[in-house]
C-alpha cells in the first residue's frame, strides 16, 4: 500500500519520464522514497539530489521561457526534492527561481540556496539584499560566499544576518580541484555549516582530504558539475549501459554517475543543472535503491577512464 504522498511522488516522476525511452526497466512503483541526508548543524534532512540553476535558468522572465522551467521546478518538488541552487552572478537565474517558486506555490517546499561574490561588506549586503527580493522570499535557507571571494568579510555579513534569522545555514564555495586546498584553510578557520564543490568520478581530488575532512569536522557538502558540464557523457556517448547498471538499479548513465557520487557517506545533496523535466526525473531516481560498494564504484571509475 501506498500513501497519497508517495503515488504523488511517483505519478509526477512518472509523467516527466514519460518523454524518455526506453522505459521498461524503471518501475516507478516499486521505487523507495529518495535518500536524504541530515546536516550535521541541525539534524535536519535534506533529498539528496537538487536542483542547479547555473546557465540553464539565465532566461527571461517570459512564460515561453518559463514554461519548461516551471515543469522542471515541479518535477523536482513533487518527485521528492527540495534544493535549489543558484547565484547572482548566473545571470537571471536567481529572478527565475523566485518567480517559478511563486508561480508553483513551492516556497515552503522549496530549500533555497544562493550565494554572495562581493568584496568589501557594502557590497556584500546590497548584494544580498538584491538577493532576497530576486528569490522573493524573506529568508534564504543557505547562503554561501561564491568561489571564497572576500570570504572573511562575507562570511562575517553572513553570521549577522544568521544571528537576524534572515539566513537558516551559512556556507562557502569553489568549482575548481585546485581551490580545494584553500577550501580546507577556510574550513580549518571558519564555522560554517555547508560547503560547496566539485565532485565527480572524472573529478576525485576532494575524496583525498576534502571529504573526510568534512565528515570529521561536521560540515554539509553540496556537490557541484557531477557531470563535468556533460564531458563524462561525451566519454561513453553511443555505448550502452553496462551489467553494473542492473544490478544498481540505474537506468541511465546520469543515474550511474550520480550514483557513484552519493554513495560517499560524506557528500550531503548533489545539484546537476538541468532545463529540461526528464531529466530532473531521471537525476532523481539516482537517489533511488541501491547505492555502489567500493568494488564497483572501482568499476564505474574504470568506465570513464
Amino acid at each position: 500500500m501506498y500513501s497519497r504522498r508517495q503515488l504523488l511522488h511517483y505519478s509526477a516522476l512518472f509523467a516527466a519520464l514519460a518523454a524518455m525511452a526506453p522505459l521498461s526497466s524503471i518501475s516507478l512503483l516499486a521505487a523507495e522514497p529518495l535518500l536524504a541526508r541530515r546536516i550535521p548543524s541541525s539534524g535536519e534532512e535534506l533529498p539528496a539530489v537538487g536542483l542547479g540553476t547555473s546557465r540553464t535558468h539565465d532566461v527571461s522572465l517570459d512564460d515561453e521561457a518559463l514554461t519548461p522551467l516551471l515543469e522542471v521546478l515541479r518535477t523536482l518538488v513533487e518527485g521528492g526534492g527540495s534544493l535549489v541552487d543558484t547565484a547572482p552572478s548566473y545571470g537571471r537565474a536567481e529572478r527565475v527561481v523566485g518567480e517559478l517558486a511563486r508561480r508553483l506555490g513551492a516556497r515552503e517546499r522549496l530549500f533555497l540556496a544562493s550565494k554572495v561574490s562581493a568584496s568589501g561588506q557594502k557590497a556584500g549586503r546590497r548584494q544580498i539584499e538584491a538577493s532576497f527580493k530576486a528569490l522573493q522570499t524573506d529568508r534564504i535557507d543557505l547562503l554561501q560566499v561564491h568561489n571564497l571571494q572576500d570570504t572573511a568579510t562575507q562570511l562575517a555579513l553572513l553570521r549577522e544576518l544568521k544571528g537576524q534569522g534572515r539566513l537558516r545555514y551559512i556556507g562557502v564555495t569553489h568549482y575548481l580541484e585546485s581551490a580545494h586546498d584553500d577550501l580546507l584553510a577556510v574550513l580549518r578557520k571558519e564555522k560554517v555549516d555547508f560547503v560547496q564543490f566539485n565532485y565527480s568520478v572524472g573529478e576525485r581530488n576532494a575524496e583525498k582530504r576534502l571529504l573526510p575532512f568534512c565528515a570529521d569536522h561536521g560540515i554539509a557538502t553540496l556537490i557541484n558539475r557531477p557531470f563535468m558540464r556533460g564531458a563524462l557523457f561525451a566519454r561513453v556517448k553511443g555505448q550502452s549501459l553496462p551489467p553494473l547498471a542492473q544490478e544498481l538499479g540505474a537506468t541511465s548513465w546520469a543515474q550511474l554517475l550520480l550514483k557513484y557520487i552519493l554513495a560517499e557517506p560524506a557528500v550531503t545533496a548533489v545539484i546537476p543543472a538541468t532545463d529540461k523535466p526528464r531529466y530532473m526525473a531521471d537525476n532523481l531516481l539516482a537517489a533511488q535503491g541501491r547505492l555502489p560498494d567500493a568494488g564497483q564504484r572501482a568499476r564505474i571509475v574504470e568506465l570513464f577512464a
